[in-house]
C-alpha cells in the first residue's frame, strides 16, 4: 500500500515513514504544498496525510485541490490546530478524517487501516443502488446526493456517514454507534469529530430546505427522518 506523507517537519516526517515501513507500506514525501499536490495528482495512493502548516500552499488549498482532480484518495488531515472550527475548515475541503498532534502512532496506523479499508468495501459492494429518505436520495454508484434536484456534493466520509443514517432511517443512533460503524473507533468523550461531521452534513442535505431530515434526541443521538 503506497502513502504520501505531506509534511514540512522532517523530523515528524522521517517519524511517520519510518514507522509505516515497518508495516508494510510504501512511503513518498513531500515537504511542500505544491510538490505535494504534484504528487498527488499523477502517482496512485491509497491515502494521504496531510498537514496544514505547510510552505508554498497551506494544507486546506492543498487538500481542495487533491479532492477535485482524485475525490476518491482518502486524506488525513494531521496538524497541532485541533479547535472545532479548524476540523470543520478541513473537513469543508475535503479532508476525510482529522488526527490532531501530538498523537500516538497506533492512532495514526488505526486511522489509516479505517480510511482505506472503508474505500475497499465501498468499491467491492457497489451497485445500482438508490437509498431515499423523503425526497434526499443517495446514489450508491456515483457517491452522490440529491435533493429536490439539487445535487449534493460529500466528501468520502461524509458520505459514509449518510449512507448509514439512510440505512438506518427512521431509528436513534448513538454517538458511539457512529463512531464504531463509520469511523471504525472506539467513541471517545474527549472528541467532537461525531458532532464536527453531523453539523457539516446538515449544511448539506438540511440547510436550504423548510423540512429538516437530520435530528438530534438530545441525550440519545441523532435520527434521520422524514417528519414532513
Amino acid at each position: 500500500m503506497r502513502v504520501l506523507v505531506i509534511e514540512d517537519e522532517q523530523k515528524v516526517a522521517a517519524f511517520i515513514k519510518s514507522g509505516l515501513e515497518q508495516h508494510g507500506y510504501e512511503v513518498d514525501l513531500a515537504y511542500d504544498g505544491q510538490l505535494g499536490e504534484q504528487f498527488a495528482t499523477s502517482k496512485p495512493y491509497e491515502v494521504v496525510l496531510l498537514d496544514v502548516v505547510i510552505p508554498m500552499m497551506n494544507g486546506i488549498e492543498v487538500c481542495r485541490r487533491i479532492k477535485q482532480r482524485r475525490p476518491e484518495i482518502p486524506i488525513l488531515m494531521l496538524t497541532a490546530l485541533g479547535t472545532t472550527s479548524d476540523k470543520v475548515i478541513g473537513f469543508e475541503a475535503g479532508a476525510d478524517d482529522y488526527l490532531v498532534k501530538p498523537f500516538e502512532f497506533e492512532e495514526l496506523l488505526a486511522r489509516i487501516k479505517a480510511l482505506t479499508k472503508r474505500g475497499k468495501l465501498g468499491n467491492a459492494t457497489s451497485s445500482a443502488l438508490m437509498l431515499r429518505v423523503g425526497e434526499l436520495t443517495l446514489d450508491l454508484d456515483k457517491k452522490l446526493g440529491e435533493r429536490c434536484g439539487q445535487t449534493i456534493f460529500l466528501t468520502a466520509k461524509e458520505f459514509d456517514l449518510l449512507e448509514y443514517f439512510m440505512r438506518n432511517k427512521g431509528r436513534v443512533i448513538s454517538k458511539s454507534e457512529l463512531a464504531e460503524h463509520v469511523w471504525d473507533i472506539n467513541f471517545d468523550t474527549g472528541t467532537n469529530v461525531v458532532e464536527v461531521y453531523i453539523n457539516i452534513l446538515r449544511k448539506k442535505i438540511d440547510r436550504d430546505f423548510d423540512s429538516k431530515l437530520l435530528h438530534t434526541r438530545i441525550g440519545l443521538g441523532y435520527i434521520l427522518q422524514d417528519e414532513s
